[in-house]
Parts: structure tokens; sequence; C-alpha cells
């Protein structure tokens, strides 16, 4: 599991565990890939499976994500997720390392009411391929916009675009 591998690591232990051996040492710390990029443009539902928020209901959008910058009193601060994102590279198995290639994403996102500090709601979006991180940005305004108008319901969005971003719009209607 992709939570367990990142507090052996950052600890630098060593441990074997869910069949991946995880090896501490001074110059780094050596992996086997335990996420596989299989699942791309989509995060491997296993080590990314996402979670929500418990505030964000739907009787709670009009106070919540529906209020202009409220993303921005949930979000964690980099200082959180650049760690995780360098893990999560690592357990993608990536052989592009550079963090700047990637945006550490909310699976289910905090526009949507995803859990901010979830690492299992987060995971390293590559910004190339043909459907990007920036593409799924457009997916998560699209999908707010319409639960913010009482287009869609707050769990139709969530649940399309935690199963697949990349039809989620089709799925619920919007696109």
């Amino acid at each position: 599991m992709r939570i367990a591998h990142r507090a052996l690591a950052s600890a630098g232990t060593l441990a074997l565990t869910l069949g991946c051996l995880v090896v501490g040492a001074a110059g780094g710390t050596a992996h086997a890939a335990t996420c596989s990029q299989s699942y791309l443009p989509l995060p491997d539902p296993v080590c990314t499976p996402g979670s929500y928020n418990p505030d964000v209901t739907q009787a709670t959008i009009g106070s919540t994500i529906c209020v202009s910058g409220w993303t921005t009193t949930v979000r964690p601060p980099t200082t959180y997720t650049n760690p995780l994102k360098e893990q999560g590279i690592t357990d993608y198995g990536y052989s592009d390392t550079s963090m700047s290639d990637y945006e550490e994403d909310h699976l289910v996102p905090l526009e949507l009411g995803g859990s901010p500090r979830d690492p299992g709601n987060l995971w390293p979006e590559p910004h190339y391929g043909t459907q990007t991180s920036y593409t799924k940005d457009g997916v998560e305004t699209k999908l707010k916009n319409a639960v913010c108008a009482g287009t869609i319901t707050l769990s139709a969005a969530r649940s399309a675009i935690r199963t697949d971003w990349t039809t989620a719009l089709q799925v619920t209607g919007v696109g």
C-alpha cells in the first residue's frame, strides 16, 4: 500500500511489506514500483482510491465548495504535498523524476469536497501525455459549476470523477 511505503521510506527503515522490499540507505532509498502506470491517465485505484472531506455534503455546498476561494482554506501546503509527490513518483516507478513534471493532485478534487490530506486521495499526476493534469483541472471546474448550479448532485460528480475523470463530464451529462 502506498501509504505504508511512504511511512517506511520517510523513516529510512528496512522492511518487507505487501511483497515489496523497501531499503533505506544514506545515499537514497531503493524501491520497486508499488503502483501501476498502466491506468494512466488515471491513478492506480489500489494506491489512490480517492476519499472525501466529511465537512462537504450536499447540504453544506453553499458554505463550502460553492464559496469562491473556499479551497484555499483547506488546501495543504507544499511542505506537506511535496514529500508525498516525491514518494509517489517512486511508488509509480516514473522514469522522469523531475518534481516539476507532476502535480500532486487530489483524485477527488478539493472543489468537489475531496479529502485535502488523505494520501489515498493524492497522487503525482503527470503534466505530460494526451490527457494531463491540466485537462483534469478543466473537468473539475465544470463539475463544480454544475454542482453549484444544481444541475447535478455532489454525489454524482464525486462518483464520476473518482471512477474515471476522463469520462466524468459525459457520465454526468455536463459535457
